[in-house]
């Protein structure tokens, strides 16, 4: 993997090092349904489970998973928790982005020491499979990370959870493989802190840098900096709000949200005609660009692989950079409120982000923006 990491990820210090991303545990008010809907819709697997029968009291979680992409669904069991006051604020949305690491411990108290505020100080959780040793640190807004080492675990997940299966509901998988990069929605003006503390607290280097000149409609526009560590397999790009005619999906995200989160999860395929096309069978809805789009698109990008007329009737945008070329479309938010949503990603060697496709996507944006009277 490693001979094919642009320059500027070399730059990185990687000094933990991150080997992936673990799991992402969303706080939602109806874990079961969530686990459900996950399943149905998107072709997640029934992974574990803890709750009641497994000695918790105050909350259950139920874990889903697809290839590398394993979702922790975790709702509250009485009133008054920490995990019923975040989605009374926040709704249904990511707190935990749990990174895998070698070293829990040097992990934690480096990034401490950089400057970061302790969520979890390293805690040992054993039981008959081995242990797992897990930290955390908070960032933007109520998110945190969690650092996992699971070198001596051989269970299914985490101790504390036993095996969950369905044996009699198991809709197959739609071809996502892991996560390919997660997107923060910050207040205006609090970017270039966040880009900062990657960098400083966590040693990763800031790779693109999109400006409102480059995310820009008529009416609405935004910043995003990207930043990664050394082995390119933890992407997170920061957006913060730019002033504009109308208020832009990052003020809508920061209102209904009540402040600062994870707007998306954008999630890789091999194959993505296949995978939307699966996932639309199953009800999921995917922001539509304009038809006109695809009149021009070869002439933009050049030779593609893949056929126009597929692409064209499932809404899946192209784009290219040096290395290559990716095909992409994003969901509608997933949530009662407009925040988090999926995107569908299929890099065919190009390590960007969709740059010229950024006009058309936030325009479609924008017209569900007008639907919902946020604009």
């Amino acid at each position: 993997m490693n001979a094919t990491i642009p320059k500027v990820y070399k730059e990185a210090q990687d000094f933990m090092p991150l080997n992936g991303t673990d799991y992402l545990e969303l706080y939602v008010s109806n874990s079961k349904q969530a686990a459900h809907f996950y399943k149905t819709a998107f072709g997640f697997q029934s992974l574990a489970y803890a709750g009641l029968e497994t000695g918790l009291k105050d909350r259950e979680s139920y874990v889903v998973v697809q290839d590398k992409i394993r979702l922790v669904l975790t709702s509250p069991l009485k009133s008054g928790t920490a995990i019923g006051q975040h989605i009374d604020k926040h709704g249904d949305g990511i707190k935990v982005v749990a990174l895998w690491v070698d070293d829990a411990v040097y992990a934690y108290n480096t990034a401490i020491e950089r400057g970061a505020e302790s969520f979890m100080p390293p805690t040992i959780e054993e039981d008959e499979n081995g242990k797992v040793v897990r930290s955390g640190i908070y960032t933007y807004g109520e998110t945190v990370h969690i650092f996992v080492e699971r070198k001596d675990y051989k269970g299914i997940f985490l101790p504390g959870f036993r095996k969950w299966e369905t044996p009699h509901f198991s809709p197959a998988p739609t071809g996502l493989r892991f996560v390919d990069h997660m997107v923060g929605n910050v207040q205006l003006g609090d970017m270039d802190k966040w880009v900062n503390f990657y960098e400083e607290v966590m040693g990763f280097v800031n790779i693109l840098t999109f400006d409102d000149n480059d995310i820009s409609t008529e009416y609405t526009a935004l910043m995003s900096k990207v930043v990664s560590n050394g082995n390119g397999r933890i992407k997170f790009p920061i957006n913060e709000p730019a002033i504009g005619k109308k208020r832009s999906q990052v003020d809508e995200y920061l209102d209904f949200y009540e402040g600062e989160g994870v707007q998306h999860i954008a999630v890789a395929t091999d194959d993505i005609i296949e995978t939307v096309t699966q996932l639309r069978s199953r009800g999921v809805e995917f922001l539509r660009v304009p038809d006109t789009y695809y009149d021009a698109v070869t002439d933009r990008v050049g030779k593609i692989d893949e056929d126009i007329a597929p692409l064209r009737e499932l809404g899946i945008l192209v784009d290219r950079d040096d290395e290559g070329y990716l095909l992409q479309i994003f969901t509608k938010p997933v949530e009662p409120r407009p925040t988090m949503f999926f995107e569908i990603i299929q890099r065919k060697g190009a390590l960007s982000f969709g740059k010229g496709n950024f006009k058309a996507l936030f325009e479609a944006i924008e017209r569900e923006q007008a639907l919902r009277g946020t604009l």
